[in-house]
């Protein structure tokens, strides 16, 4: 299988450009980018998706190019629905600084990072226009999907020329850098042929364009997304325990599309999963397998073991050989009481009731009775027990268990 033919294996090519990639990609070794704008201080799981195949391309020998976008950042690129804000250049300074330090560490440092700023910041508005702007027409700009979109409901003129300047972005690398290929998610394609357009009528050459689809859920929504909230690169917005989660808990369906796109586990070893789910889908197999790939490529090996010992841990009830930072991880989304510490104790039968853990004496009674709530992974019955810090792991947290699922998370301050 060749290395072309492995992408299409993979479901990693949506739209190409350059009738001769497939032998660009597989016999010669070129210079390709892929680029982002710094909305946020960390990229998240729909953006590692595209990392992973501009990896993936890295280690078939092409010479990757990391763009992050200072200038463009300043403008946006448009929405589907409405303008992006503005961001203020600090906010993008330290965006900027955050997205490096994580590309850097995913590309272990043999990624050659950039910023458009660079190249943009004094090229005046007339040179631009002059040398950009009279090479492409409006009705080309026009015809673009997202541009199309927004002209019922409104785009304005910064908006409208963002293509113009990741056009030129192309061009620029493709003078400077020898940067024949532009790679990205399918939602840039028409970016892209933006840049291919202006290296054709200024440089009078083809140069390629590469796009992947978009991930998306067995519901259409987009990979990554988690109650409307973004999975993040960054370990201290997304733990790798939450990351952990949210892979192991993905749909059986789509499972192995996602080993394919995501990790680079070899065909045979995915086709192996890919049995191994459709014989014995209750043992997550290939659920395990993507989530240590991911985590592992992004966090390192001791994470993935430490987020699978949390998830253990937090499944069978058993927390105490988990610090206190593990806990607060593991129940980040679960109910939390706030106890003080200096007040009376009060009999654990009162406090289940106080704290709707039980909706009644009568109740809370019946649960201990059989066996149906536990301390710190114990069992208790006795509904005299007076709820102290005595109980706590060190004495800060405890967790009570109500049944099999329903935990509550209790802080004495």
């Amino acid at each position: 299988m060749t290395f072309y033919e492995e992408l299409q294996w993979r479901g990693l090519i949506k739209d190409v450009a350059g009738e001769d990639i497939a032998d660009k990609l597989n016999n010669e070794k070129i210079t390709f980018y892929w680029g982002t704008d710094p909305t946020a201080d960390s990229l998240h799981l729909g953006h590692y998706s595209s990392l992973v195949t501009a990896k993936r391309f890295a280690r078939a020998g092409h010479h990757p190019i990391l763009l992050v976008g200072g200038s463009t950042g300043l403008i946006g690129d448009p929405r589907p629905t409405a303008e992006r804000e503005i961001i203020g250049k600090d906010i993008l300074e330290k965006n900027m600084a955050g997205i490096k330090a994580q590309v850097t560490k995913i590309f272990d440092g043999k990624a050659e990072i950039v910023n458009n700023y660079d190249w943009t910041k004094d090229y005046t508005f007339l040179e631009f226009l002059r040398d950009i702007g009279k090479y492409i027409n409006v009705s080309y700009m026009l015809g673009k999907d997202i541009i199309a979109r927004r002209l019922e409901t409104g785009i304005t003129f910064a908006e409208f020329s963002y293509t113009l300047l990741q056009g030129y972005d192309f061009l620029w690398l493709y003078r400077n850098k020898n940067c024949i290929l532009q790679c990205e998610g399918a939602d840039q394609w028409g970016n892209i042929t933006t840049g291919l357009e202006l290296i054709r009528k200024l440089e009078g050459k083809e140069a390629y364009g590469f796009t992947m689809p978009l991930v998306l859920d067995k519901f259409g929504n987009k990979f990554g997304k988690s109650a409307g909230n973004a999975l993040w690169l960054d370990i201290n917005k997304t733990s790798a325990y939450e990351l952990y989660q949210y892979l192991i808990n993905v749909d059986d369906s789509m499972v192995i599309d996602y080993l394919k796109i995501f990790t680079f586990l070899s065909p045979e070893e995915i086709m192996e999963y890919d049995a191994k789910n459709k014989e014995h889908p209750e043992l997550r197999e290939a659920h395990k397998a993507l989530a240590r790939e991911i985590i592992s490529d992004l966090h390192g090996i001791d994470e993935y073991n430490k987020a699978e010992q949390i998830s253990q841990s937090l499944f069978s009830g058993n927390i105490k050989g988990l610090s206190i930072k593990d806990i607060e991880v593991g129940f980040r989304a679960m109910p939390s009481i706030e106890v003080d510490s200096s007040a009376e104790p009060v009999a654990l039968i009162d406090f289940l009731v106080a704290n709707k853990i039980a909706a009644s004496k009568r109740e809370a009674r019946e649960f201990l009775a059989a066996g149906s709530i536990s301390i710190n992974g114990d069992k208790v019955t006795d509904e005299a027990l007076p709820v102290t810090k005595a109980l706590a792991i060190e004495e800060k947290l405890m967790v009570i268990r109500r049944g099999k699922k329903k935990n509550y998370l209790i802080k004495f301050n």
